[in-house]
């Protein structure tokens, strides 16, 4: 009796199928403060990379190392892109937004046309020689709208060099400049500013005479826009995608 338990147990183990451990990945975000992580004494500032480290299963470390005013050049020059470059693992993801720093001429992050598809183009060969995937993403739109009430592209040169280099390279784009321009148009002048930072004087501890900004955004916000990276995602078929458990 117990050889036959003995042989029914070990027919059990061979016949049910065994759950495979997940596959680690790690999602490496590079760009500026429209991503990045902030300090306590900013908030409600969020940058979109904060909720999106949520969205994703136990399988998937989001490792956000952008920062504030960076450009693509700066974030070479300081040192942030080489440990990046070095530490990536065949599978991992690098997603790369720049742009609001770099076309502003009266910056030190300001970086040339020509300056700035060539870095575009360095993040995405370095991210492929460690068998890593690079995914280019336009910048996040600003909130601005004309006198009519119709959303103003204040990224277009930058954005479609943007797009010209997932191109030319073949990488996967998230034009997170158009998505987000049009989620803005839906919403309106008045209702678009519920995403950004926009404060009334005393209305927040960190902003005692309050606050207008119409670059980065609030938590609000920054979740609407991990949302739209969260479509492109899908819209561009990654695999990565599988691994999204939380919208």
């Amino acid at each position: 009796m117990k050889l036959i338990l003995l042989i029914t147990s070990i027919l059990l183990i061979t016949l049910v199928p065994q759950q495979q451990p997940k596959q680690p990945i790690k999602v490496y975000l590079i760009g500026d403060s429209t991503i990045s992580i902030k300090d306590t004494k900013a908030y409600p500032e969020t940058g979109w990379g904060m909720p999106f480290v949520h969205f994703f299963d136990s399988s998937v470390t989001v490792d956000n190392r952008a920062k504030n005013g960076r450009s693509t050049h700066t974030f070479i020059e300081e040192g942030l892109w080489q440990p990046v470059a070095d530490n990536l693992q065949a599978g991992d993801y690098v997603f790369i937004q720049f742009g609001h720093n770099d076309e502003v001429e009266t910056k030190k992050s300001y970086t040339t046309q020509d300056q700035y598809r060539a870095n575009l183009t360095r993040f995405v060969q370095e991210s492929r020689k460690q068998q890593a995937i690079p995914v280019l993403l336009t910048p996040v739109a600003r909130r601005q709208f004309d006198e009519a009430g119709k959303i103003v592209s204040t990224h277009e040169t930058y954005a479609a060099i943007v797009r010209e280099v997932a191109k030319s390279q073949n990488v996967p784009l998230i034009d997170l400049d158009r998505q987000s321009q049009q989620l803005l148009q839906r919403l309106g002048v008045e209702g678009s500013k519920h995403l950004y930072l926009q404060l009334a004087p005393g209305e927040h501890p960190n902003y005692p005479d309050g606050k207008d900004d119409n670059t980065h955004f609030n938590e609000y916000g920054a979740r609407l826009m991990a949302q739209l990276v969260l479509a492109g995602i899908k819209e561009n078929k990654l695999p990565l995608a599988d691994k999204v458990v939380k919208k």
